[in-house]
């Protein structure tokens, strides 16, 4: 890749507001997972509820991404997320001040999804800037903001527990989101090259077209197995391994980093040797790693397959987008949204689904076999469609790659 080619091929401070708005957003998100082993002590939950408060954060912004994709098309990504910010303070305001039992909570966790929505909007902001042969790199660099899941499972149990309160992790929250606004408002453009709005008509025909529900399908395994597990993974140390709320949480941070950080890496992957190639092994990987978790090994085995797994599942985020701007370039608001409320239901059931074979079986075992077989049911529905993706859009790809001085390769 020629990084100077990259640079002035779209518009840097769009990239970084996007990744800044995203980044902080998906801190917000997650904030009741390595909350909710501290709130379970004032609250007492059994497994199922306990899954459920992490997802339903997750289901929320599952539902509201459609709604900011719509937006996205119609108003402008910028404007979208300026509102998207305004409209998050609303539950930072009422965990802080307001919520006291366990169905307000519910409520709470519920509107933290507008929070989540943010990549309906931060995701065409950053990828209408660039062309076909950069969008895995764009694309993943706006979308390593998921790397805002750190800063919840670093610093949230720890607020809490010096503080005596997870309420005040809430109200703190509103500093960040309020630096973000500001910054985003300053530096954040939208690009010239806007798709015309959409008419909610054009959802029902996105939604005929095949390849919408397989990216839906792709996206709700690698980024609903990404934060689903993010949301989950504090609780599963707590109560399978016994860690304390905090130690949980920062081995929870371990993971996370792997799956945030290298989805950029699996974006520029994808560009250079095929989003196809990339996502055959990184389902491969996240196979055989859920596989190898379900077993419960030792603790000290159980974090590098961890690492592993998150990692390939990250990658894979970055891998699906690489391929999605290609395929529905002039739909891409409203595909954003579709997948990404796909995507965000993946992490709606991987919480519920573990917590609710734990409470049945009394073991975390079925809920990795089942997320292990999802990967492998991908990597079979990509080998069936990839023969017709290479003979139409695909090529159109191909083309503007090998024009770019990189010869970078766009998908097979």
């Amino acid at each position: 890749m020629n990084r100077e080619s990259f640079l002035k091929s779209g518009h840097t401070p769009t990239l970084a507001s996007a990744f800044l708005y995203f980044d902080t957003s998906f801190m917000i998100w997650v904030l009741l997972g390595p909350l909710s082993v501290i709130i379970m002590n004032d609250y007492q939950m059994d497994a199922a509820q306990k899954a459920n408060l992490v997802a339903l954060p997750v289901l929320g912004g599952s539902i509201l991404r459609l709604g900011l994709g719509y937006m996205t098309d119609v108003i402008g990504p910028k404007r979208t997320g300026q509102i998207g910010m305004l409209l998050t303070v609303i539950p930072l305001v009422w965990g802080w001040k307001l919520a006291d039992s366990l169905s307000e909570l519910y409520i709470v966790a519920l509107l933290l999804g507008i929070a989540g929505a943010s990549f309906a909007a931060a995701l065409p902001l950053a990828s209408r800037w660039y062309p076909p042969h950069y969008q895995g790199l764009a694309m993943g660099i706006a979308g390593a903001g998921n790397s805002g899941t750190v800063f919840a499972t670093l610093f949230a149990n720890r607020i809490a527990e010096h503080f005596g309160s997870w309420h005040v992790v809430f109200g703190l929250a509103l500093i960040p989101i309020a630096a973000a606004f500001v910054a985003f408002t300053l530096f954040a453009k939208d690009s010239p090259n806007q798709p015309a709005p959409r008419k909610l008509s054009d959802y029902g025909a996105v939604l005929k077209q095949r390849d919408t529900w397989m990216f839906c399908l792709l996206y709700g395994v690698t980024f609903g197995g990404f934060v689903g597990m993010s949301g989950y993974l504090t609780i599963f140390f707590n109560t399978q391994y016994g860690l304390s709320p905090v130690h949980a949480a920062d081995f929870t941070t371990v993971c996370v980093i792997a799956g945030s950080f290298f989805r950029p890496v699996g974006g520029w992957l994808a560009d250079k040797f095929g989003g196809i190639r990339m996502l055959f092994a990184l389902y491969g990987a996240a196979a055989l790693m859920m596989a190898c978790i379900a077993s419960l090994p030792p603790l000290y085995l159980i974090l590098p397959l961890l690492f592993i797994g998150m990692m390939a599942l990250g990658m894979g985020n970055g891998s699906v987008f690489q391929l999605v701007p290609q395929r529905f370039k002039n739909e891409l608001g409203i595909v954003t949204g579709i997948v990404g409320a796909a995507g965000g239901l993946g992490g709606y059931f991987l919480p519920n689904v573990l917590g609710s074979l734990k409470l049945s079986t009394g073991s975390y075992t079925p809920g990795f076999l089942i997320l292990s077989g999802g990967a492998l049911v991908c990597i079979g529905l990509i080998a069936a469609a990839q023969g017709t993706w290479k003979r139409t859009w695909f090529s159109v790809g191909r083309k503007a790659a090998h024009a770019d001085a990189g010869g970078s390769t766009i998908a097979s």
